[in-house]
């Protein structure tokens, strides 16, 4: 293979494939649903894989992923819209801010969106919360930038760090990581690096860029729900944290009772996520739904209209997962997980690093979330001793770093708070990469005790 051998072939190999998605995302805007298929062809064909085996691969991540997450993503997307059409959102919004006071707004944002961010994406926590920036700054006189930021903070982390979120969930199916003990790590981690980037450096960046509210969306924005149509925060809270709870406490269950357990196993399918969340979701369509007032038929257009934006993402992320399985089907995980094991390299810091490098080039998350747990699976089972949990933090702090020009939520962040460009990157950008830094340095710690 022109005088290299098989080992250097595949990293070359691996390299310009990887460039080539990165191109084809980024600089001819082909569809990443189509790009990775196409990569994960050109990867099978190049490396010299039989064409049944490169389909057969490519199915076989596809499924894989889909089969656990796409029900995943369903659910939990179903769940949000039921919670953002009853205003349950708006209700622990509220209740937070006159906890906090005015004085202290923006950390009241961060916890409003750290708590609603759990069951949603990122997108449907944006767009549930942001009417909320505009009426809290409306009423405060508080900065746009001083708000929004933590709130952005508190999204961001929960969705690169806490599942049911995409990102931690695919890497938890490919590390082959403990649900519940990721949660848990997830929060410990969540919490304090979300404080940091969100009111502490929201704090900061509003004394140099205050920022300036477009009276158009002002006005179309920062009208109220009657507070009398909310749900209560009890009955809000209770709804949204139930399947955290639940599989929190299988894992509970897991680590206190031996096998054959009467109540572990029962806590064993209460508490797998797929279970988990369809038993929040049936209690919301009471608690935001019947008891809200809401009909049957109201309730099955929210569910159904609920499904349609995330099809997309669905697909990404089944494409990913066959361009994972293409990495390690060819052999080229292999060659990675032996360079890193004899470069010595913490498996953590690659899985972070390997997220963080896609991350920055691709501007999706998704793609760099399951392209690097790919790369880093064959480390786990290389090195013994290594925590996959933490494995699946690192990877999502990676994800989260420097989002700028090549990111959908770069240009979302920057029409609705009315900035420039150079304004987003001191603000959005800056705050996406103090999360990830932070994180992973929480996460290195963490990993000193567990």
């Amino acid at each position: 293979m022109l005088g290299m051998s098989h080992n250097t072939f595949l990293l070359l190999d691996a390299v310009v494939t990887i460039i080539g998605l990165i191109v084809l995302i980024t600089r001819f805007k082909l569809h990443p649903f189509i790009a990775l298929i196409i990569a994960s062809a050109f990867l099978g064909l190049t490396a010299g894989m039989p064409a049944n085996l490169i389909i057969k691969s490519f199915q076989d991540g596809f499924g894989g992923v889909l089969g656990f997450v796409g029900i995943i993503l369903a659910l939990g997307t179903m769940l949000g819209k039921m919670m953002a059409d009853s205003g349950g959102a708006d209700q622990i919004a509220r209740t937070l801010i006159r906890a906090f006071g005015k004085d202290k707004v923006q950390w009241a944002m961060m916890f409003a969106a750290f708590l609603v961010g759990i069951p949603l994406f990122f997108e449907i926590g944006f767009v549930l919360l942001i009417p909320l920036v505009f009426i809290v700054a409306r009423r405060t006189g508080v900065s746009i930038i001083k708000i929004g930021i933590p709130l952005l903070a508190g999204l961001s982390a929960v969705h690169g760090l806490v599942p049911p979120h995409p990102g931690p969930l695919l890497a938890i199916g490919v590390f082959g990581a403990d649900i519940g003990k990721t949660i848990l790590y997830g929060l410990i981690v969540a919490l304090p690096t979300a404080i940091i980037a969100g009111p502490i450096y929201g704090t900061f960046i509003a004394k140099y860029i205050p920022g300036h509210a477009s009276q158009d969306l002002m006005d179309q924005l920062a009208s109220e729900p009657e507070s009398s149509t909310l749900p209560s925060f009890s009955i809000t809270l209770i709804t949204v944290l139930l399947p955290v709870f639940l599989m929190l406490l299988k894992t509970f269950a897991d680590v206190a009772l031996p096998d054959g357990n009467f109540f572990r196993v029962w806590m064993d399918m209460i508490g797998h996520p797929i279970s988990a969340l369809l038993l929040a979701l049936l209690l919301a369509l009471y608690t935001f739904g019947a008891r809200q007032g809401i009909d049957s038929k109201r309730i099955l257009k929210l569910l159904d209209a609920s499904l349609a934006p995330t099809a997309a993402i669905i697909l990404i992320i089944g494409a990913g997962g066959g361009f994972k399985q293409m990495l390690v089907a060819s052999g080229v995980g292999d060659v990675i997980g032996h360079m890193a094991v004899n470069a010595q390299i913490s498996p953590i810091l690659l899985a972070w690093l390997v997220a963080a490098v896609i991350r920055i080039a691709t501007g999706s998350a998704t793609v760099a979330t399951i392209t690097g747990a790919g790369i880093v699976l064959p480390v786990v089972d290389m090195i013994p001793g290594v925590n996959r949990e933490l494995l699946v933090l690192a990877t999502g702090a990676g994800s989260l770093i420097l989002s700028h020009v090549n990111d959908a939520g770069f240009w979302l962040v920057k029409q609705y708070f009315n900035m420039t460009v150079a304004e987003t990157f001191k603000t959005w950008t800056a705050m996406e990469t103090i999360l990830s830094v932070v994180g992973l340095i929480f996460i290195l710690l963490l990993s000193l005790v567990v």
